[in-house]
């Protein structure tokens, strides 16, 4: 593994085929694409840690790999998963169960400290370039590369790369070269996760504490967005131990500002919560744990590429022309008024998607991955998911390493060429 140069004082600039940005569970996918494909591979991200919202926000129910009783996403993100519940004495999931009306049971669950380090280790042994704690500053198209400039926690330096693919879950690189993108206001709300410990449930006196927050809700208190899914307090957040249990609405939380303000909003949701179940009765033990520590975030914008999926095509379950990955997921869009609009896919439909819903259009030597994908709305609470993420990302690096290699613009590499490549490193690919 070669360092980059990090002297903010003379700027050199070292030179790398694909540059991720993002190490989320696109962006893992992509580098490690990417360069098991044979070319040097930089992946910047702006956490310590890689996994994105698997870790850092403790969204650790993986979704989803399977569909109708068979298993529809595999390859480098599945072979991660995999590992990680292996080492942990965990079984593989069963992936014969051909109904889905309760899909959140076919999430996978995973330990997401031993997950980090699963990918630490993958990435290392495919010879990425990490660079944690760093943030991109700026990308620009020189001589038919991308030059970017990165904020280090020593200054700024400069890396070129043929091909540059955005992983960031905010289309934050798409967005600094130019490239269009759609941001929707309001967006779902997101969650601040947390492991709430100290009491037994079965012991708790519900109807009462029900009681208690609706009057503590009507005195200003709390908000009913504090046990986040619906109009009225909601007893999983109890019985589930916190978890995912929370909305934390109003806020778009693509740039720096925008994640402040949703950082804040979600500790001090919790933090009111806190309060006032300490008061309850049973509850006077309650200990609060970091499952994540930053807000888990459904949306905040998606590139406009060259093909948008439509909702319409997600739930008829279209086969592209130029289909790269399945994705399977009902439609799942979170709403501060209505709390969940879920809308089931029909028995036997998997969705695909295209390769060319990664490439921002009008753009050049540039790519997008993840819940980012150029997507509508309705379409995109489906999509958004870590195992479609997982897909699209590996996807993204399979083409941006054949353009590396081939010197052939993204859009002129054979689809045949990518599928090929996306098999021989175990995905699964659309017929």
């Amino acid at each position: 593994m070669t360092a980059i140069s990090r002297d903010s004082r003379n700027m050199s600039t070292e030179f790398f085929d694909v540059a991720v940005i993002g190490a989320g569970a696109a962006g893992i996918c992509a580098a490690l694409q990417a360069a098991r494909t044979g070319v040097r591979t930089c992946l910047i991200e702006k956490n310590g840690i890689p996994g994105g919202t698997t870790t850092a926000a403790g969204i650790s129910s993986l979704g989803i790999f399977n569909a109708w009783g068979k298993q529809v996403i595999a390859g480098i993100g599945w072979e991660l998963v995999r590992e990680t519940l292996e080492i942990c004495g965990h079984p593989l999931p069963d992936f014969t169960n051909p109904d889905m009306s309760r899909h959140w049971m076919h999430e996978v669950k995973i330990d997401p400290v031993i997950f980090a380090a699963v990918v630490d280790r993958a990435l290392l042994d495919a010879g990425v370039e990490i660079q944690y704690h760093t943030m991109l500053g700026d990308i620009v198209l020189e001589d038919d590369n991308r030059r970017l400039t990165l904020c280090g926690k020593d200054g700024l330096y400069r890396i070129k790369a043929k091909n540059t693919i955005d992983c960031t879950g905010d289309a934050n690189v798409v967005k600094m070269a130019g490239g269009e993108c759609r941001e929707s206001f309001p967006c779902q709300p997101g969650t601040f996760s947390y492991y709430a410990a100290g009491y037994d449930p079965e012991k708790l006196d519900i109807e009462a504490i029900s009681a208690a927050y609706a009057a503590a809700v009507a005195a200003g208190e709390l908000s009913n967005e504090d046990t986040g899914w619906g109009n009225a307090f909601n007893p999983h957040v109890l019985f589930s131990h916190g978890n995912n249990s929370n909305h934390i609405s109003g806020i778009n939380a693509a740039d720096s500002a925008g994640r402040t303000r949703i950082e804040i909003a979600g500790r001090a949701s919790v933090l009111r919560l806190y309060r006032f179940l300490r008061r309850q009765p049973g509850l006077e033990n309650l200990e609060l744990h970091f499952d994540g520590c930053e807000c888990g975030v459904r949306e905040t914008r998606t590139i406009v590429g060259d093909t948008t999926v439509t909702v319409a095509d997600y739930t008829a379950g279209k086969r592209y022309p130029d289909a790269i990955c399945n994705a399977f997921y009902p439609i799942d869009l979170h709403d501060e008024k209505v709390g969940l609009d879920k809308r089931d896919l029909a028995p036997g439909t998997v969705p695909t998607v295209p390769l060319s819903a990664l490439l921002p259009h009008r753009t050049r030597r540039l790519l997008a991955a993840g819940r980012i994908l150029s997507s509508d709305r309705l379409a995109n609470s489906a999509l958004r998911v870590q195992a479609v993420c997982m897909a699209t990302g590996q996807a993204a690096g399979a083409l941006a390493a054949l353009s590396a290699k081939s010197g052939a613009p993204l859009r002129e590499v054979p689809l045949a060429e990518v599928r090929a490549l996306l098999k021989a490193h175990g995905a699964i690919v659309p017929e």
